[in-house]
């Protein structure tokens, strides 16, 4: 029972693992000099109040204060890595590390009882009554 329900568990923690290592994502900044005013992910972050009076000043000085940054968070790409693109030690580490896990959890032999279907002589008298023979 506790055995299927740790290969149920340990199922989903590997889909989910394969699934967060895949997403890719934004994470979208806005900075009003150097006051860090919003972050966003997926999205783009909110601009500030400052960002319309910004443009009208943009053609005087021509020097900006508010500046977004964009930082991309690649996933993997490439999922599928062949045992053998593994150099000699990771190759013995893996395959010493399966062995003994597989052997972990062997399950007991099963017991022969050679009695089992015996069923006993019917007592028609208490033997021990009559040979006077009793444990104290």
């Amino acid at each position: 029972m506790i055995k299927i329900f740790l290969n149920k568990i340990s199922a989903v923690v590997l889909a989910l693992l394969v699934l967060v290592s895949t997403i890719s994502f934004t994470i979208g900044k806005h900075y009003c000099g150097e006051v860090l005013v919003d972050v966003a992910v997926f999205v783009e972050a909110e601009k500030c109040a400052m960002e319309a009076e910004e443009i009208a000043l943009e053609k005087i000085t021509k020097k900006p204060c508010c500046k977004d940054e964009i930082d991309v968070v690649e996933g993997q790409d490439e999922l599928i890595k062949s045992f053998y693109d593994l150099d000699f030690d990771q190759q013995q580490f893996v395959t010493s590390f399966v062995y003994s896990y597989t052997n972990l959890f062997e399950g007991e032999p099963k017991k022969i009882i050679p009695h089992k279907d015996y069923s006993p002589p019917n007592l028609v008298k208490d033997i021990c009554v009559l040979d006077q023979v009793f444990l104290i």
